[in-house]
């Protein structure tokens, strides 16, 4: 099928429900904040480590959860009116430590863009092929290298991008991007203070990051699995297409029943990358309706593991390579 034809079929998902999105936000921001004050509670009383650790995890999935919500107001597709996709995409981004304006520029272009050699670079993960690998400067391979490693890439850096990075906006933004950000940054600081008047601040902040912590590293390896598997499409150009892209370059990421609601479907990124529009609450149902939808790479959570150790990918084999497999076509 065609773009043309796939539209057709997709445009019957792609339609805003406000119901469901209400539904939505009550089953999503309510237990959110509901769990981040239950985790602050435990920390402030010194629970047992044995009793913070879960409630932190849940409190960090649902956090995923009110991304989620977010990504779909960056795409215009989780309520009906443009103004309040605007409107709670701000909200929400408060909650997600991610400013509006500018995640929703880069995150289009990414849509505009994956499985385009030519076009990395805006909200993606960097991906060097294996001849611009071989062919880099020393401390650029160095970089790449400390970049790909999974205790960095899982690990440091998504914390780093939501408590540090996400609180500026970048050097050319535009002045809506500002003004998002500054958006972002007083509701931070006024939930912060918020919480300051029912415990301590310290206990807050501690509480806070904890949950950062798990949450963006959950969402930055969901965004991996999701374009980073072997047979990955990457194409220059000229020979780049759009279905293909969606169809070949992102997974069906198969999750227990439990994870694939606080995920938001997102897993169903195929669909998702074939039409924006198509908001979370309708997914699976697009995904069972078209038996095609259920012929892309499927990966599990124990198949995804093994992913997390490819760092290349490979133009003449056409594949996502480790360094481990360069160095044996090497010998």
């Amino acid at each position: 099928m065609n773009l043309r034809q796939w539209n057709n079929y997709l445009k019957k998902y792609a339609k805003a429900n406000n119901k469901k999105a209400v539904i939505q936000i009550i089953n999503t921001l309510l237990p959110y904040i509901l769990l981040m004050s239950f985790s602050v509670y435990l920390i402030e009383t010194q629970a047992s480590i044995i009793t913070i650790i879960p409630i932190v995890l849940i409190t960090g999935g649902f956090m995923v959860r009110v991304f989620i919500l977010f990504h779909d107001c960056t795409h215009e597709s989780f309520v009906e009116a443009k103004r309040w996709n605007d409107i709670l995409g701000h909200i929400f981004g408060i909650f997600a430590f991610t400013p509006y304006v500018p995640w929703k520029r880069d995150h289009n272009i990414h849509h505009g863009s994956v499985g385009n050699l030519d076009r990395r670079g805006v909200g993606d993960i960097w991906t060097m092929t294996v001849d611009e690998y071989r062919q880099g400067k020393w401390y650029k391979r160095g970089i790449y290298r400390i970049y790909r490693n999974p205790i960095f890439l899982f690990g440091i850096a998504p914390i780093f991008l939501f408590a540090v990075i996400n609180r500026f906006p970048r050097l050319k933004a535009s002045k809506k991007e500002w003004i998002s950000c500054m958006i972002t940054n007083g509701g931070i600081i006024l939930v912060s203070l918020i919480f300051s008047k029912i415990f301590f601040l310290k206990s807050y902040l501690i509480a806070q990051l904890l949950v950062i912590a798990f949450a963006s590293s959950m969402g930055v390896w969901l965004f991996y699995i999701q374009h980073q598997f072997e047979e990955v499409y990457w194409m220059d150009n000229e020979k780049w297409n759009f279905v293909d892209a969606a169809l070949s370059g992102s997974t069906f990421y198969k999750l227990p029943l439990v994870l694939e609601w606080i995920t938001g479907y997102i897993g169903y990124h195929h669909i998702h990358h074939l039409n924006a529009k198509i908001p979370n609450y309708h997914l699976k149902e697009c995904y069972k309706g078209k038996s095609e939808l259920r012929e892309v790479k499927t990966v599990t959570l124990l198949s995804s593991l093994p992913l997390g150790l490819l760092q290349l990918y490979d133009e003449k084999k056409e594949l996502l390579v480790s360094y481990k497999q360069l160095c044996k076509s090497n010998v």
